[in-house]
Order: C-alpha cells, then structure tokens, then sequence
C-alpha cells in the first residue's frame, strides 16, 4: 500500500505546481491582501478536493458525471464563477489605477478568501473526475474503497495546500518587497485576464448532454 500512497503523492505534486483555477485565485488573494488570506484560500482550495474526494468514494461523484445535465450545470457554473472573479479583479485593478500612490485597496477577509477558494475547487468537475477516473488506479484491490479513496484526497489535499502555501507566501513578500502600487495592479489585471480566460474557454467548451 505505501507504494501506491508514494506513486500518487509524486502525481499530486505534478498536477499541484501545473497552473489552474485555484493557483491564480491564490496568487491574487496574497497578493491583494497578503500571506494570510492567501493560505486560507489555499486551505479552501485544499478542502475542496477532500469533498470531491469523499464524494467519489460513496458514489456521489459517479452519479454526478453519469448525468450528462447534472456535470454539465455544475461545468457551466465553476466557468460563470471564474469569469466573476476574473472581472471582478480587472474592475478593481482599473478603479484603483484611477487613484495615484495608492496600493490596491479591497483587502478580502480570511473567510472570504477560503471561501472562495473552496467554491472554486467544488464547483471544478475536472476534481470529480480525477477522484473517478485516476484516484482508483491507486487503491489496492484488498483495500475499503470508500476510506482509500478519502485517505487519496488527504494525500492531494496535504500537497495542494504546501504547493499553495509557497506561492502565497511568495507572492505576498514579493508585494511587500517591490512596494509598488503599479506593479500591483498590473499583477491584478494578469490574473484577472487568466480567471476570465480560463471562465471563458471552460463556458466555450462545455456542451449540452446528448439526449
């Protein structure tokens, strides 16, 4: 089993440092509001995989990609959530040009920042599939499914959140050193565009459940 436990744990951290919806809303909380909140937005981002992972494992997951309309809702509403944030953010960075020598202002709140790092992470049905479809590959045959595969969503959960932890630490220091306003707002709006980009492709590439 330890096998298995170590083969996934090296996938995780491969898919954990490949740049996606939850490492661009972690960069862009630290950097609008710090170390703090970017690590709880991590730790959202963290849980939320754990969700996905527990529900995989008593069948939830299944039932949801069985339904072509239920993964299809869920798909069109993790874009439509990614396309706010990403408007959101180039809205904000466009007000606060407007206002010379000042830092962007718009600090998020711990909680807000995890929450929003979950609803990112739940509502991204590529999480499902990964616990349906590749999590499984890794359950020894004489293992319970249910608890290996929860055990498997730790094990992504613990890699996510150090992976993330490091880019907001890193991100909110790189601020504090440069401590330039305009820099900041430029990274905003660079984030901004990845959120609304990655909305805009997932929304365009979703389609309707055959009948």
């Amino acid at each position: 089993m330890v096998e298995h436990l170590l083969a996934f744990a090296g996938l995780c951290v491969v898919l954990a440092v490949t740049p996606g919806p939850d490492l661009f809303i972690v960069l862009r909380t630290a950097i609008r509001s710090g170390t703090g909140p970017g690590l709880t937005a991590g730790a959202g981002a963290a849980l939320g995989s754990v969700v996905w992972a527990g529900a995989a494992g008593v069948g939830l997951a299944a039932l949801l990609t069985r339904f072509g309309a239920a993964y299809t809702v869920l798909r069109v509403l993790g874009a439509l959530y990614l396309l706010y944030l990403g408007i959101t953010a180039l809205w904000q960075s466009r007000r606060r040009s407007d206002t010379p020598g000042h830092a962007p202002a718009g600090h998020v709140t711990p909680w807000q920042a995890g929450r929003a790092g979950f609803t990112s992470a739940v509502l991204n049905p590529k999480v499902a599939l990964f616990f349906l479809a590749v999590a499984p590959q890794f359950v020894p045959p004489d293992a319970p499914v249910a608890a290996m595969t929860l055990l498997l969503g730790g094990i992504d959960a613990v890699v996510a959140m150090a992976w993330l932890g490091v880019v907001a630490v890193a991100a909110s220091r790189v601020m504090r050193w440069l401590a330039r306003p305009r820099v900041a707002v430029w990274l905003e709006r660079v984030t901004g565009l990845t959120l609304t980009g990655l909305g805009a492709v997932t929304l365009a590439t979703t389609r309707p459940p055959s009948p």
